[in-house]
């Protein structure tokens, strides 16, 4: 009986450590001036996305020094979660105090469109962080070069709720198919997806995410020979339609070993909060953000592409008076 009552007691201790978001103690906003002090100790949450992506990644690294900068005094945990549709909703709802998501789906937030069905969200923007590339990837022997021939396919479109699954149901509309009809679709996380690519049972992933992606450089390292990237850029007029945050890189061939550069649809990221989130502390996470870019380099090379010179093209998303707060503070002639 003791043994069971121990073993119970442990269960809800990781359950909750797990939820860092429930423990959030951030104050709200009192209109004040900003003074980037934090009064009190607080605990903040972070949503993040797949455990083997770039925010999972960065999220972890940026909670760490987020504490760092602040000498403990705010304690962050990033979650791992399904990432851009579901971390807004959860950070509306006070699960999270930060989020990170995709612009095009922050965008549908603030003009309540998309997967937010008429009702706009009450999210600001800390910063433009990196860009994302959308990494379309096939089994060479699945009979797929275009999005078009994914018809009848086996196909993740991402986990529900994110933004991966946004850019890939958009991407099979722009190329005629009906995503609830004509793929077999399979709302897997990316580790699952990498597992349905290496062992045969997925024939098509979309996959919106930093450079490198973790569980992309597995596939294209234990998959070698056996998968390949897309050219998705035909579509991206269609794309632009729906909204023009959405633009053309290419995939460097050294990210992955590929034998030549990949053309594809690029867009940005951010960091989001709650519009009366309280500006100090908004203005501490921000500064962190920069202050911290070292750091958070270690942990994912996407992080070199933080910069002040982006930090505030986050339109249509408003900054969070706290984070300008931050950004004419780090922009000031020193």
């Amino acid at each position: 009986m003791r043994r069971t009552s121990i073993l119970v007691v442990a269960s809800v201790l990781v359950l909750v450590a797990g939820c860092g978001g429930r423990q959030d103690t951030a104050s709200t906003d009192t209109g004040g001036a900003v003074t980037c002090e934090v009064a009190t100790d607080t605990r903040i949450g972070i949503a993040t996305g797949n455990a083997t992506g770039v925010y999972f990644a960065l999220g972890n690294a940026y909670a760490e020094q987020i504490g760092a900068a602040t000498s403990g005094k705010v304690k962050a945990t990033a979650a791992e979660t399904g990432a851009s549709v579901q971390n807004i909703q959860q950070l509306v709802a006070g699960t999270y105090t930060v989020a990170f998501s995709l612009a095009d789906t922050a965008a549908d937030a603030v003009r309540g469109t998309g997967s937010f069905d008429g009702k706009q969200q009450p999210v600001r923007a800390l910063s433009r962080i990196y860009t994302n590339y959308t990494q379309v990837i096939v089994r060479t022997g699945a009979g797929i070069n275009t999005v078009a021939d994914m018809k009848g396919k086996r196909v993740s479109t991402g986990s529900p709720k994110s933004g991966t699954e946004v850019i890939a149901n958009r991407l099979l509309q722009a190329a005629g198919l009906d995503p609830a009809k004509d793929v077999s679709a399979q709302r897997l996380d990316l580790p699952k997806t990498v597992d349905g690519m290496k062992d045969g049972t997925i024939d098509a992933m979309f996959w919106s995410g930093g450079l490198p992606t973790p569980g992309v450089t597995d596939l294209f390292t234990t998959a070698k020979g056996k998968v390949a990237f897309i050219d998705i850029t035909p579509l991206l007029p269609e794309l632009q339609k729906i909204n023009p945050v959405y633009e053309e890189g290419a995939v460097p061939a050294a990210t992955y070993g590929t034998s030549a550069d990949v053309k594809t649809i690029v867009v940005p990221n951010l960091l989001l909060v709650k519009d009366d989130l309280d500006a100090n502390l908004a203005c501490v996470l921000t500064k962190a953000l920069f202050d911290r870019k070292t750091q958070l380099e270690q942990a994912n090379a996407a992080a070199k592409a933080i910069s002040l010179d982006i930090a505030r093209k986050t339109e249509p998303v408003q900054l969070h008076r706290g984070a300008t707060a931050a950004l004419d503070t780090l922009n000031a002639p020193k």
